[in-house]
Parts: structure tokens; sequence; C-alpha cells
């Protein structure tokens, strides 16, 4: 049965690519058909490992470690996935708070210390920023491109104590938006991909006590598809949004959330 997801040999870039939802992003891209991949992630070694991941799968890839939120580093990293081929494909997932890499409730926002505002908007928002800025002047040249940003539930619907966070992520939004009625003339289409809570990565047996706590049967409580998501849940929307299948799409947004929250 013929691949509708096939990406007849496009080269990708995934920011935060070196574990989660952005490792399974990576995997999904180069099993339908991604002429090459170049893994991101700020910790060198967890991109390298994905790199060989794809590698094994008989997909040509690189490991381009940067910080996204630094300019320079991205351009420079996007330089470098080009030796695999044109970019014609960027997924934004890099996020949470970067490099701090800490993430859970803060204090309500009037307690907050600016200074803690940086780590989520430079990775959310400036990151984003960043990576369009380095890949758009190559799609354009190539007359063709996919683009699509991971943002979350926060920034669509707010979340309490994630005011920063939440903020970040509906500006990553509102700019792809912007984005696709600068690059549609070109063949280039841009979309954001919504998620809700995905399935902590623990290791057994810290997995199995979380699944068992009344924490999580409280989250899960709040989805009408009553698990929480998985990489691959979001792996498998993105894979669409990057295929010819999604040629006249752009501009939107799609949840992937288990029916967290609902709107036309």
């Amino acid at each position: 049965m013929p691949d509708s997801l096939h990406l007849d040999g496009r080269v990708a870039f995934v920011s935060g690519a070196g574990r989660g939802a952005g490792r399974a992003i990576a995997l999904a891209l180069a099993r339908h058909g991604a002429g090459g991949v170049a893994v991101n992630d700020f910790v060198p070694e967890r991109a390298a490992a994905v790199a060989g991941e794809i590698l094994a799968l008989g997909v040509p890839a690189i490991a381009v470690p940067a910080d996204v939120a630094d300019h320079a580093a991205i351009r420079a990293a996007l330089s470098q996935a080009a030796t695999l081929g044109p970019v014609t494909i960027l997924v934004n997932n890099a996020g949470n708070a970067g490099p701090r890499d800490r993430m859970g409730l803060a204090p309500v926002f009037w307690e907050t210390d600016p200074a803690d505002w940086d780590c989520f908007l430079h990775t959310n928002l400036r990151g984003v920023m960043n990576c369009c800025h380095a890949a758009l002047p190559g799609m354009v040249a190539q007359q063709r491109g996919r683009i699509v940003t991971i943002i979350s539930d926060a920034g669509r619907v707010g979340e309490a104590r994630l005011a920063v966070y939440a903020a970040a992520k509906a500006g990553a939004a509102g700019f792809m938006r912007s984005i696709a009625r600068e690059v549609g003339r070109f063949g280039i289409t841009a979309n954001c991909v919504s998620l809700s809570t995905l399935e902590p990565a623990l290791e057994e047996p810290e997995r199995s006590r979380f699944m068992a706590s009344e924490r999580a049967k409280d989250l899960i409580s709040r989805y009408v598809i009553r698990r929480f998501g998985t990489p691959e849940d979001v792996a498998m929307m993105v894979c669409f949004l990057c295929s010819d299948a999604a040629g006249w799409i752009s501009g939107q947004t799609y949840p992937v959330n288990g029916g967290y929250s609902f709107s036309l």
C-alpha cells in the first residue's frame, strides 16, 4: 500500500529532538521517507543518540546540538544540516524551559521573579523565530517547505501558574499564522500542533507507581480519551502536516490532546 505520508526524500531539521516527542517525530519522519534528518538538542549526547537510531534505519542523519535561543548557533546548525541536502522541513519542537530543563507549576504570576521569565520566552518563542529565520531563505529558494511548531494547550486555553509559558506558546502560534501569510506564495506551509499532557518518560518501577497515583488518575480524568498522550500520537500529526497530503493547509493549529479542550 502506498504511504500517503511519504516525504519524498525531503530533508528535515527537528529541534529538541533528543528525547520525548521530538525523538518520536525525528524517527517518524525518517520512517516516512525523509531523505535526511538533522537532530537538534541542547545536549549533544542526546542528539547523537537519536541520529544514530535514524542511521540504523538506513536514513542519513546528523546531530546538530545547539540552544535554539542562540541565533548564531542555530544558523550554524542549519548550515550543518544542509550537508544532508536542502532543508525543506522544519519542526520547532524545543520547549519547556530550554537548557534550564525546569518545568512545573510556578507561583501565581504576580509572585514570580521576572528573571525566571526569559527561559520560557527564549526557548518557546524566540527559539521558534530563530529557527524559522535561519531555515526560511533556503525554503524560499527551493519554492517548497513545511514548518510545524509544537505549542501547548496552555497557550490555547490558558493555564494557571504557567502564565509566561502560556504566553510564549500563544506567541509562537500567532507567529506561525503570520509566517503562513508571508510564505504561502512560495509553496511553504506553516502550522502548529498543540499538546496537552504526555505520558511521563519514567523508568520502571517509578512509571508504574506514578500511573497508579491519585495525581495521575486526576490528570487522566480530565481527558475525554482516558489516557495520557504518547510521543507517537504527536509524531503522526507532524508527519501528516509535513506531507503532500496537507499541501493546502496553512496557518492552523491542530490540538492533539485527547479531548482536554475543544474548539470550533
